[in-house]
């Protein structure tokens, strides 16, 4: 049998209202389709897993996104290739932007089988290595100015820490790279990541 966690009970609750809806079907379903799934958070979001991770939703500001794990191995080109937003099926903002609950289940099914069968998505087995950042100076020298934000940045792990560096020094103008830069160190200063406004709001 599967399982259910009380922190999504929680999640939902703190979701805004036009949200609870679409995550409390979405969770039905996935129940539906495969009856041995597990629940838990992961990334701060609600993941199902069913001998291994299978799929997850997520609740922002003003949409839902959800998503499966072996997407490419699961829907067609044409129901994946073009959408906005993270996610299978772009931003759903209501239950009319999900496909229908039938077809659903029918996903659910097909991403429990895969698993069931210990298929991988391609190009997921060997992660590509990726070179480690050089600090720029002109980062470094704001950071020093600024002990809050070198505190978060020093704490952050490797991959957040990348995200800014990255997010910096690919900007094209000398003025942007100065805003992006202007940007980083107030955000690091709150003690936020590049991605904060990405992130479910804790209430």
């Amino acid at each position: 049998m599967g399982s259910k966690d009380p922190r999504i009970n929680a999640y939902i609750e703190k979701s805004a209202d036009f949200a609870k809806p679409i995550l409390k079907h979405l969770r039905k379903v996935v129940h539906a389709g495969c009856p041995e799934v597990k629940e838990t958070i992961k990334w701060s979001m609600p993941h199902f897993d069913y001998k291994g991770v299978m799929c997850g939703m997520a609740a922002f500001k003003e949409h839902c996104a959800f998503g499966f794990w072996k997407e490419s191995l699961i829907l067609n080109r044409d129901q994946s290739g073009e959408r906005s937003g993270m996610g299978s099926f772009g931003l759903i903002k209501s239950l009319r932007d999900l496909p229908s609950e039938k077809m659903l289940i029918g996903y659910v099914k097909k991403a429990a089988a895969l698993n069931d069968a210990g298929i991988k998505v391609p190009g997921r087995t060997q992660p590509k290595k990726r070179e480690p950042l050089t600090l720029p100076d002109d980062f470094s020298a704001a950071l020093k100015k600024n002990a809050k934000a070198r505190k978060t940045f020093e704490e952050f792990p490797p991959s957040k820490r990348r995200d800014y560096i990255e997010w910096v020094t690919e900007a094209r103008r000398e003025e942007t790279r100065k805003e992006r830069l202007g940007t980083s160190i107030k955000w690091l200063s709150e003690g936020k990541p590049r991605h904060w406004k990405y992130m479910t709001a804790k209430k």
